[in-house]
């Protein structure tokens, strides 16, 4: 059985599912995208291609190993795209909650079966089916967790918002002894620049007491003032909104001393050396034309 511990984003990881790339399938349909930078690469004909993206993921995979952190990888689906597993489930302390995420991409969660068997039964979490939730927008953080929603009334007409009040209602009830802290994001059907898809891509700690925003992503200033106060401002690093949209936030914390991040994120990766951290680099730039990055495709599963 897994052991199940999950308290931050930064603590040394020992276990996490990395999503796959191969037999990916053909491209989507331009109806069929779900996000604004699928849709852009798909229109510009950039729409990245299953080789380089196996590539890609293979690098995170030995960087992982190299780590000594146990890699749990999902069942091969025909023709189905399974790189972001970060969207269909995530761990706090010791629960596992499955997301419910968009109907389309349920056959990602019975790929991961296999793994979800070996958490105690008791720990297996699913919210009610009107809750949405993706693990994108959730963040333990201590005795914080931090949740990325979109609070519009049009919230229907984003396929972008996956995240819903309902759905931090529950988290609150699961973690009473938590302090959930929710956050209004941006969000746009049609334009990348516009459009936080998850509080990862706008947000992440990193380091002991450091943390990576970008403005523009939150809808309410005083949220997003609240994040810089928490960690204080001279542990803040600020992205532009270029940054932002090729995914600087997203990067995923092996320990609080270790990152692995996208190799073009020069700006981003001198500061965190700058800052005691070492920088893992790997090439990601193919994948993040879906709108997701390294976090996206990692689902820790035990971390000290």
């Amino acid at each position: 059985m897994l052991s199940l511990h999950i308290t931050n984003e930064t603590n040394r990881l020992k276990a996490v599912i990395l999503g796959l790339a191969r037999n990916i399938g053909d491209q989507p349909s331009v109806e069929d995208t779900y996000d604004p930078k699928s849709l852009e690469h798909l229109k510009a004909g950039t729409y990245p291609v299953e080789q380089d993206m196996v590539k890609e993921i293979k690098a995170v995979e030995e960087v992982l190993k190299k780590h000594h952190v146990e890699v749990y990888r999902p069942k091969v689906i025909e023709n189905y795209n399974q790189i972001f597993t970060r969207d269909i489930g995530f761990v706090i302390e010791d629960k596992f909650i499955i997301a419910n995420i968009l109907p389309d991409r349920e056959r990602e969660i019975e790929a991961i079966q296999h793994i979800i068997d070996l958490v105690p039964q008791e720990n297996l979490i699913r919210f009610p089916e009107e809750a949405h939730v993706e693990g994108g927008d959730v963040m333990p953080h201590g005795d914080y967790i931090f949740v990325g929603t979109y609070r519009g009334e049009d919230y229907p007409d984003f396929i972008t918002a996956r995240t819903n009040a309902k759905a931090i209602k529950a988290l609150e009830e699961l973690f009473p002894h938590k302090k959930i802290k929710s956050f209004n994001l941006r969000k746009s059907n049609t334009d990348a620049k516009n459009n936080a898809l998850h509080l990862d891509c706008c947000f992440q700690p990193v380091g002991k007491d450091k943390a990576i925003i970008h403005k523009n992503g939150f809808l309410e200033e005083d949220e997003y003032e609240w994040l810089v106060n928490f960690f204080g401002k001279k542990n803040v690093f600020e992205i532009t909104s270029d940054e932002m949209y090729h995914m600087n936030s997203n990067i995923f914390s092996i320990s609080s001393e270790v990152v692995i991040s996208e190799k073009n994120f020069t700006r981003l990766n001198t500061w965190l050396r700058q800052n005691g951290i070492t920088v893992e680099e790997v090439p990601y730039a193919e994948i993040s034309k879906q709108e997701g990055l390294l976090r996206c495709s990692t689902l820790p599963l035990i971390r000290q």
